[in-house]
């Protein structure tokens, strides 16, 4: 099996070759071994494979560097995920372009199912950030993979939250591991390693390299049931993920924004040409993806953070229950709080969605 795994590097590695020859290859002679061990007749005679693939099969170069490659995997403890594998993400073995071979380092299952993108502009605004946060805070009863890219701006704002959350996250890299792009992030690729992870198609010692971000985006895109577009200019690499879940035949979502701001021309753009649905709230998203939710985590996490409550906290919840609609000068009577100090604990249990205000400064249990 080791040895297997080198060939496939090596594979991976041979010049000019492209994915679909390289799979063509591995259809006709069986496993990346043999197509090593083939004769550079036997390797001429698949379609499409000439004399120069043919000879830089045959080349001992890329053998050399694939074992350097494995023992650097070995070490680094990353895991391989060759297209034929079961562990290799089953979304992406569907594409026509998926990467022939993926390192991974992280804990997570990629057959999970519910997978989610979510993309936007280096340059996000505090409400780009704020619906990404809100986003993920709703999400959380539904068992949700988040995927993005580790960039600047919505992307790490997304990672952020999911690490916050303690929700999966994977980062898809366009480089290798030892040379993680932008290095400020690097602490919230490590981070992502217990429950998540992060990905790529390059080796370890691979720099990042301009080529490489629009191929990365088709592996957001790929891995994902869905893309959400948070914000985004007429041009970048949020749209060209969005393209690429277009292209794929997956859900596309992109959040409106103000008219008058150039971050959110590209998504108000998606929405106008039919090329993504609006996305206004987690819970329309989740019914247009057919997503049910886990009403066993949805009363783990409930009976969780119950369990986190202050006392003045739990007297409030304990009130609501009894009155089931209260106006916030009355419940201060009740309880014998100023009013100052009361509106920062009901303002926390709204946050952490115990509690839901009414017109009138009233409140309820939600």
């Amino acid at each position: 099996m080791e040895e297997e795994k080198v060939f496939q590097i090596a594979l991976s590695l041979v010049p000019q070759i492209g994915i679909v020859n390289a799979r063509r290859l591995i259809s006709y002679l069986g496993s990346a071994k043999q197509v090593f061990h083939s004769t550079t007749s036997v390797l001429q005679k698949v379609p499409h494979i000439g004399p120069m693939i043919a000879h830089e099969v045959k080349s001992n170069l890329v053998l050399k560097e694939a074992e350097r490659i494995y023992s650097d995997c070995i070490k680094e403890r990353i895991q391989l995920f060759f297209y034929l594998d079961e562990g290799y993400p089953n979304r992406l073995k569907q594409l026509y372009d998926a990467p022939l071979l993926l390192y991974f380092k992280g804990n997570v299952n990629f057959q999970q199912e519910k997978v989610l993108a979510l993309v936007g502009t280096r340059k996000a605004t505090e409400y780009g950030k704020e619906i990404t946060y809100q986003i993920v805070k709703e999400s959380i009863d539904d068992d949700v993979l988040f995927v993005s890219g580790l960039a600047y701006g919505i992307d790490i704002a997304l990672h952020q939250a999911c690490i916050e959350m303690n929700v999966p996250t994977i980062a898809v890299l366009a480089g290798g591991f030892q040379r993680i792009y932008p290095s400020l992030h690097i602490k919230y690729a490590h981070q992502m390693m217990e429950l998540g992870g992060i990905i790529s198609e390059h080796p370890f010692h691979q720099k990042p390299d301009p080529r490489f971000f629009p191929m990365r985006n088709r592996i957001i895109a790929g891995m994902s049931d869905a893309t959400i577009v948070v914000e985004a200019a007429e041009k970048g690499g949020a749209l060209i993920t969005a393209e690429y879940a277009n292209n794929y035949h997956r859900e596309v979502f992109a959040v409106p924004g103000n008219l008058q701001k150039v971050f959110s021309e590209g998504c108000n753009r998606l929405i106008q040409k039919n090329q993504a649905n609006i996305f206004t709230d987690w819970l329309s998203c989740k019914e247009q993806l057919n997503w049910q939710s886990n009403p066993n985590k949805i009363e783990k996490n409930k009976s969780l953070l119950w369990s986190q409550l202050t006392d003045d906290e739990s007297q409030i919840l304990a009130l609501l229950h009894q009155e089931k609609v209260l106006a916030m000068d009355e419940m201060a009577w009740k309880l014998q709080k100023g009013i100052n100090q009361l509106a920062m604990l009901l303002l926390n249990l709204e946050f952490q969605g115990f509690i839901k205000t009414l017109p009138g400064h009233r409140y309820v249990l939600k």
